[in-house]
């Protein structure tokens, strides 16, 4: 029987960046759904702070290059990749000059939030689904794990929908505590517009906040997974009311045979 397939696309990953709850999950559990037996692909942004020599980071040539278009602009997609020699996986990178070279995640060294996060997500979000029909690798199930990823549920089941490596790929929506303050850019919805993209499509981030954009993320994922111990209410009651599959926080000890058991009854 073929190995089933899983993306997991993240935007923080240790030893990449440091120890939260979700870059640990993102960097355990991909280890742990392929020692289950399946075929895993793990993708994060490659923020400026990440030490491309320490971690021996390198350029994947033939899957880089391609230009991706946000707001009438053109922007290099450069596509690195690492080993986690322990793990026997490796991470791809999404990287490029404008969105990921600063030195800081998120945030600048004061604490604001950078002006151009909505077109950072944008761009991860196409970057990692253009990267993986480079790879023609078809995932059966998509694991998206903080708000940096919440546009890809709506790429896949809008923009890719078409894509024959996308066709039958079902999405998983991890909900974390990762929220940002200010709305993002007002032009947003018009910025993450693709083919097959309708503004009633998106009509929940007309006002781009955290909690709209989660909810945008709910709305065209398949299942949703509490990703930290407490989540924004409205969020919550949002997936409550949405009837979608759903598991509950898990503890370190349970998490990965608890999302391997929601993989399979989903796949």
């Amino acid at each position: 029987m073929e190995k089933k397939k899983v993306l997991f696309i993240s935007s923080e990953i240790t030893p990449y960046l440091p120890e939260t709850e979700m870059s640990k999950k993102s960097r355990f559990l991909p280890q742990g759904i392929q020692e289950r037996g399946k075929e895993i692909r793990t993708f994060m942004p490659r923020y400026g702070c990440v030490n491309e020599r320490r971690n021996q980071l390198h350029e994947v040539i033939r899957l880089s290059g391609m230009n991706l278009i946000i707001d009438d602009t053109d922007h290099p997609l450069i596509i690195k990749v690492a080993s986690i020699q322990s793990a026997r996986m490796q991470v791809y990178f999404i990287d490029n000059e404008d969105y990921f070279q600063r030195k800081q995640v998120l945030v600048d060294p004061k604490g604001n939030e950078f002006a151009d996060n909505d077109e950072r997500a944008i761009f991860f979000a196409r970057g990692v689904l253009e990267t993986v029909i480079k790879l023609r690798w078809a995932p059966d199930l998509i694991h998206c794990h903080g708000w940096l990823t919440s546009l890809v549920p709506l790429y896949i089941k809008k923009a890719y929908n078409d894509d024959p490596l996308f066709v039958n790929s079902k999405v998983v929506y991890s909900v974390y505590n990762d929220d940002f303050k200010n709305p993002l850019d007002a032009n947003f919805q018009n910025k993450l517009k693709m083919d097959n993209i309708s503004n009633e499509d998106t009509e929940l981030v007309d006002e781009p906040s955290f909690v709209n954009l989660s909810k945008m993320a709910v709305q065209y994922s398949d299942a949703v997974i509490k990703g930290s111990p407490k989540i924004d209410t409205e969020i919550s009651e949002y997936i409550e009311e949405s009837g979608k599959l759903f598991l509950d926080y898990q503890p370190e000890s349970t998490y990965i045979d608890a999302y391997n058991d929601l993989y399979d009854k989903m796949l």
